[in-house]
């Protein structure tokens, strides 16, 4: 068997390609910007490695022997399969990777609505979106960026943020229709609360500060249901089991399905909010950075 160190060059089998399948070699060499004198004597010097005729030759071109019949079936199959070979790596190498981290609720409420858009603009781009309740940061290895909710301090990163806190009370449509309309703040202490329980979220509004922020001097009334995922405290709430503090951006499609309904018509602002959360010590890839972009893009077509 031959070795493939005693093989004949790419350039070489090209040569021979071209040359049977148009039968000249002048054009042969036009096709591969050559000249007929280079093409003429790589066919030769084929021919005295192989030890046998590959070409009739004629004044008016050239016709394959029956080696060259034989040998022109496995030069185009081998020249086939490298091509495809080739386009697999290029279209492996344009299939980019990130590696998002958030949390349950940004994921499911705002990301994954508009993640088609990035992916007509992005096709090649697969989007991990790795979801928790810690608060993972890029500064780990292991993730590209973040969305993550604070005051925009995280070490070891750099942030951007996407909007603000806002908050606004809500509840299932029958569990209003069956409370009556509420006219007071201080018919809260009457409804059945739900809780958001977890570390992650210990800078967001929480029914004390709503209280207060409404005026109320009477502590909220101990929750009824407590969560620690906040899909899980929307889902309770569309069921009917109370009433939840809805952020802005994670409720408004519910609101406008009619889902959820606001309770008071107030809203509650504080500097807090979303960010966008990209590594400080290493660099970002520019496909990170794109999809960052297109976040920012996108916070600033959503509907104040």
């Amino acid at each position: 068997m031959t070795k493939l160190s005693e093989l004949p060059s790419l350039i070489t089998l090209q040569a021979f390609e071209a040359a049977a399948r148009l039968g000249n070699f002048t054009q042969a060499a036009q096709e591969l910007g050559s000249t007929q004198s280079a093409v003429s004597q790589q066919i030769r010097r084929l021919e005295d490695d192989l030890g046998t005729t590959l070409f009739h030759r004629a004044h008016r071109g050239v016709t394959l022997s029956v080696a060259g019949e034989s040998f022109l079936t496995a030069v185009q199959e081998g020249l086939h399969r490298l091509a495809d070979g080739v386009a697999a790596v290029q279209q492996s190498s344009q299939h980019s990777i990130i590696n998002v981290a958030t949390d349950y609720a940004f994921a499911a409420f705002w990301i994954l609505p508009r993640l088609a858009r990035f992916r007509e603009l992005y096709p090649h781009t697969e989007v991990r979106v790795v979801t928790s309740q810690q608060r993972n940061t890029p500064a780990q290895q292991e993730f590209d960026l973040a969305i993550l909710f604070g005051n925009g301090y995280f070490p070891d990163c750099v942030s951007r943020q996407l909007f603000h806190e806002e908050v606004t009370l809500v509840c299932s449509p029958a569990l209003l229709k069956a409370k009556g309309p509420i006219t007071r703040a201080e018919q809260l202490a009457q409804l059945p609360l739900l809780k958001l329980d977890t570390e992650y979220h210990v800078d967001c509004f929480t029914w004390p500060r709503l209280f207060k922020a409404l005026g109320i001097s009477d502590a909220p009334p101990e929750p009824d249901l407590a969560f620690n995922n906040y899909t899980l405290l929307l889902q309770a709430a569309i069921a009917g089991q109370g009433v939840a503090i809805g952020w802005s951006k994670l409720v408004d499609s519910l609101l406008e399905n009619g889902l959820l309904v606001p309770v008071l018509q107030q809203r509650f602002n504080s500097s807090n909010g979303y960010h966008v959360v990209l590594p400080q010590r290493r660099p970002v890839e520019p496909v990170a950075q794109g999809f960052a972009d297109w976040l920012y893009r996108e916070s600033l077509n959503s509907p104040a």
